[in-house]
C-alpha cells in the first residue's frame, strides 16, 4: 500500500455528529474539537426540488442550529470533492456562521472540464478562486487545537480528498461501507485504476482509524450506516477487501459502472458545486437559471 504523507495522531478523538439527508443518501458531519469550542462542517447539503426549480435550506439549517445550540465556533467548511448527487450547502452555512471553505486543488481540473460541458464562457473562473483554500496532498490546517490533514485520493473525481482529523477520516466517495464497496469512477476525469490506488492509501491508515462515509444506500435493506474502520474495510469490503488485485478491481469497477444510470441531480449539482456551492449568476432580469447540456454527459 502507498503510505500517507503525514503521521496521524490517534490520541486526538474529535466528536463527530452526523446528519443524514434521505433524498440524496448523503451524510454531512460536524467535527468538534473536544478541547475547545471549534468545529468544522464536512460535505453539507442544500435542498433542491429539481422538478419545481426550488431551493431550500432545511438540512443546512439543522447544522446551523446544532452549532449555535452548543456554542461552537465554525472554523472550516470542507468539501471532500465536487459532488454529483447533491448540492452543497456550504455558502449558506458560511453566511450564517463564518468559517473558511476548502476543497482539493484539482478543483481547477473539474472546473475546466465542466465549464466546457455547461458552456460557461470566459466569465466563469476556472482557478478555484471561489474557495478560500485549495488543499494539496499532505496539507494541514487546524480546527481549534486539532491538526487536520488533507490526503489526495482521486479516481472518483480528480479533486477528491480524504480529510484525516485525529482518529477520524472523512473519505468522501472514495469508499462506501464494507457491504457497499466503492464509488463509481466513470464521470469525466474519473479513473478506476486511480481509484484503486487511492483506496489503498486510505487502507494504509492505522487499522483503528475511524472512517466516515459521504453516502450510504442501505444495501440489502439494512439500516443506514456511515461509520466503520480501516480494519473492517480491509477485511470485509466487497470490492477491495481480502487483497483484491488492482486489475480485478478495475475490471469489476468498469463493468459495474457501465450499468449505472447518471445520478438524478448531476446536472444541477455540478453547476452549483464547481462554483463552491453558489448558484449561477443572475441574468439581466435578476433571474437564475440552470442549464441542461443535451447529450453532454
Amino acid at each position: 500500500m502507498t503510505s500517507v504523507p503525514f503521521t496521524p495522531d490517534l490520541s486526538i478523538k474529535p466528536e463527530v455528529v452526523a446528519f443524514f439527508d434521505a433524498p440524496t443518501n448523503t451524510i454531512s458531519y460536524i467535527v468538534h474539537d473536544p478541547s475547545s469550542d471549534a468545529c468544522a462542517v464536512v460535505d453539507s447539503v442544500m435542498d433542491i426540488d429539481y422538478a419545481a426549480g426550488r431551493i431550500t435550506y432545511d438540512g443546512a439549517d439543522r447544522i446551523v442550529e446544532y452549532i449555535k445550540a452548543h456554542g461552537w465556533k465554525l472554523e472550516w467548511l470542507i468539501e471532500t470533492h465536487v459532488h454529483a448527487d447533491h448540492l452543497s450547502g456550504a455558502p449558506y452555512i458560511q453566511s450564517k456562521l463564518g468559517g473558511k471553505l476548502g476543497i482539493g486543488e484539482n478543483i481547477t481540473i473539474v472546473q475546466d472540464t465542466f465549464g466546457k460541458i455547461f458552456n460557461e464562457g470566459t466569465e466563469f473562473q476556472r482557478d478555484g478562486s471561489q474557495f478560500d483554500r485549495l488543499f494539496k496532498d499532505g496539507d494541514s490546517y487546524t480546527i481549534g487545537n486539532m491538526t487536520a490533514y488533507a490526503m489526495h485520493t482521486p479516481g472518483h473525481t480528480p479533486a477528491c480528498m480524504t480529510h484525516v482529523i485525529g482518529d477520524a477520516a472523512f473519505v468522501g466517495d472514495t469508499l462506501f461501507m464494507p457491504d457497499g464497496g466503492s464509488a463509481r469512477a466513470d464521470f469525466p476525469g474519473g479513473d478506476a485504476r486511480t481509484l484503486y490506488r487511492s483506496i489503498q492509501r486510505v487502507l494504509s491508515l492505522p487499522p483503528e482509524m475511524r472512517l466516515f462515509m459521504c453516502h450510504d444506500y442501505g444495501p440489502n435493506g439494512r439500516d443506514i450506516r456511515w461509520e466503520t474502520t480501516v480494519a473492517d474495510e480491509r477485511e470485509h469490503n466487497i470490492h477491495v477487501g481480502h487483497g483484491t488485485t488492482e486489475d480485478d478491481f478495475v475490471a469489476m469497477r468498469e463493468a459495474r459502472d457501465a450499468t449505472l444510470a447518471m445520478p438524478k441531480l448531476i446536472i444541477p449539482s455540478l453547476q452549483v458545486n464547481m462554483r463552491a456551492g453558489k448558484l449561477p449568476p443572475k441574468d439581466e432580469d435578476g433571474k437564475v437559471f440552470l442549464k441542461v447540456p443535451v447529450n453532454g454527459l
